[in-house]
This record gives structure tokens, sequence and C-alpha cells, in this order.
């Protein structure tokens, strides 16, 4: 497998970068697509995708980074964060030297990508976005207000708890797969931001407080959303409605998993996006349900024939 590049560049005065793996010349399969670019949550930095590179690296360069305000970059400036971060990832498209990527945004990095595409449908050749923060309601805004007050009173083990929990499906009612350990690695994830990162604290509170902008929808671009069917962030239902705003759109939730479907899912999600950028049917597990729903059109679309998927596969609403 080739080695990975390290690139840093500059964006309105702040350094931030990105880390690319080029595609492996020798990979066998004709479904290469343009460069994938991946953005992720407050905490998933340029080295948080490893499922990625083990799907999406025999059929696309894989891009992962640290915009301002995330991992090792610098802090984002107060004021609205949304066309500096925009800028940034254009700045890498300019760097990779070509005219389009693939964009994959997820949770955080979700209003990211959306801003992106809806800024530039020309850059993106397909969108992909997953766990989308679409409608907070106050009851869950007042949780982060006390779980951000814990953080400010120098509480960062409480913080990490109630931050990981609010981000998570604990009904025992509704099975989550992997829950604990997912339960488990959210935690340390933000305890170790909290201590390696002098800016960790104010990047999380603003990705925790942040009002992004779903509103507008999209034309123009192929584009998939997806959810974890007990997403307790922002539900399937609202997910699936943003995603009808989005001409063309498809809309999946995947079982047995809650808003880190990337995590309890991760190989799934990592297949999912795959084919979809390089414009294959959405695996086999697709293949035994009676159709995949268009979130413009609500419609059904047959799949083809396919072995029995392994337990834990992909289900459409």
């Amino acid at each position: 497998m080739p080695e990975e590049i390290i690139r840093s560049l500059t964006v309105d005065g702040l350094r931030y970068g990105y880390r690319l793996l080029p595609r492996d010349p020798a990979a066998e399969g004709a479904h290469v697509t343009e460069p994938v670019l991946v953005i992720g949550g407050a905490l998933q930095g340029m080295f948080g995708w490893p499922q990625m590179d083990e799907h999406l690296g025999p059929v696309a360069d894989v891009v992962t980074a640290d915009l301002p305000g995330m991992g090792s970059a610098d802090p984002l400036p107060p004021g609205p964060s949304a066309p500096v971060l925009r800028a940034a990832v254009t700045g890498i498209i300019d760097d990779l030297g070509v005219s389009r990527i693939n964009l994959f945004g997820f949770s955080y990095g979700a209003a990211i990508a959306f801003g992106c595409a809806r800024h530039d449908p020309g850059r993106v050749a397909r969108l992909v976005l997953g766990g989308v923060p679409t409608h907070i309601d106050e009851d869950r805004r007042a949780y982060w207000q006390r779980a951000t007050q814990t953080l400010a009173e120098g509480d960062a083990e409480g913080f990490a708890a109630l931050a990981a929990d609010g981000l998570m499906c604990l009904d025992p009612d509704r099975p989550v797969h992997r829950r604990e350990l997912a339960r488990r690695y959210v935690r340390r994830s933000f305890l170790h931001a909290l201590a390696h990162s002098e800016h960790a604290a104010d990047s999380l509170r603003r990705a925790l407080g942040d009002r992004p902008d779903f509103s507008g929808g999209l034309s123009g671009v192929p584009a998939l959303v997806f959810a974890g069917e007990h997403d307790t962030v922002t539900s399937p239902e609202l997910q699936r409605e943003f995603a009808a705003t989005i001409e063309g759109s498809h809309f999946l939730t995947l079982p047995e998993s809650d808003h880190w479907v990337v995590l309890e899912r991760s190989d799934e999600v990592a297949a999912l996006v795959t084919r979809f950028f390089t414009d294959q049917p959405l695996g086999p597990a697709m293949a035994r349900l009676p159709h995949q729903a268009r979130a413009d059109e609500a419609v059904a679309a047959e799949s083809a024939p396919a072995p029995p998927p392994e337990p834990g596969s992909y289900a459409s609403r």
C-alpha cells in the first residue's frame, strides 16, 4: 500500500492540514472514482478513519483532514465558522489538483460537507452524509449546556461521561451493536482530546453549540443520507425529511445502531460509502430488501439478487 502524505495548508491565516493515502495502483478492480474526502465529528481528525482506508483504498485516493478547530489545526476565531471551513475544504481540493471530489460528512462534519456541496456543487462528484444533526431540540440543548458547564468547572471526567452518553441511545429495550464498546471509546476520545489539545475544549463547545444550516436543499449532486435506527441526536425520521430536500437523494437506516453508527457498524458504513462513491448497488446486504427508499419520491427501486447477508446488515426506511 502506498505511504500516506501529510500536507499543511493555511486559510485566513489559520494553519490546518490533511492526510492523503494515494490509491494503490496495483489494486485490482475497475471501480475507480474521484478522491474521497472524509470529514468527521469534532473529535474525528485525520487519523480516525482506518476502516475507510481499507475499503476505499483500492478505488480512490483517501483524504482525511484536521480542519481549523479540529485535531492539530489552529482554533477557529470568534464568529461564524462555516465560511472558513468551506474555504479550507476548497483549499484541499485545489491542493490535490483535481476538479471534483467525493465528499463524506458525518455528524458535525455533515454540516460542513453539506455546506460545501451547496456552496460549490461543481466541485462535489457525490455526497454521503451520516448522523445528520438537522434538528436539536431544546431539551437536548439544555443537556449540552449542562455538559459544557461541567467542563468549565474543570471536571473533564464528568464532561466526557455526559458527552458520550448524550450522543448514544442507552435505552436497554433498543438493541445497539457494540454499545458499551462504543461508549467507552467515545469517553476515552473526549478525554484524550482534552488532554492533548490546547483548544479541544473550545472546539467541543463550538461543535456542541453550533446551529448548522441544513435548509435550502441541494440539486445536481448525487447524494446518500444514512442514520442509525436509534439515533437520539436527530431521529431517523427527521433525517429522512432532510434527505428529501436533496434532489434525487437516497436515504437508509442501519439497524441496531445509534448516532455512533460509524463505530458500531464501521465495516458496514465503510462498505456502503465505497459502493455509493463507485456507483455500485449498495452492497449485497441491500439485496434482501424489497426496495431502497428514494427520499425525494419515496418510490421503490428493485435490487439485484444476492446471497443472504450477515447479521447486522442494512435496513431501509
